[in-house]
């Protein structure tokens, strides 16, 4: 139970945890979400307001966007977007190990995903 935006956030978090130092990193992704959420500077503006995207609206995955901003505050870490499934090697090799992951069993529960 959990959603794809929820787990391209978790990629690149899982990614950059992995470092040992503080590391200069590029980050491939086909995800907008991920991508734009940062290069356009939306999760800096969610977290200056409370987490929320508007006044009405809150923002979704702040857990996960807050994971994420603290370790961009460590790492230098620049962004690319990729278009998915358009042949990049590494991307397909990405959706590939996801796709398998998915079908597994006992997969673990996502403790931020709204029930």
């Amino acid at each position: 139970m959990t959603t794809n935006n929820r787990m391209e956030l978790l990629a690149v978090i899982s990614g950059l945890q992995k470092l040992k130092v503080s590391s200069e990193v590029q980050v491939f992704s086909d995800s907008r979400y991920v991508v734009d959420g940062i290069e356009k500077g939306w999760a800096k503006k969610w977290r200056s307001k409370g987490w929320m995207r508007t006044s009405k609206d809150k923002a979704i995955n702040p857990d996960l966007w807050a994971r994420l901003l603290n370790l961009l505050d460590i790492h230098q870490v620049e962004f690319h977007w990729v278009r998915g499934h358009a042949g990049h090697p590494e991307n397909e090799r990405c959706d590939a190990l996801a796709s398998m992951a998915m079908r597994k069993a006992g997969l673990k529960v996502d403790p931020g995903f709204p029930a």
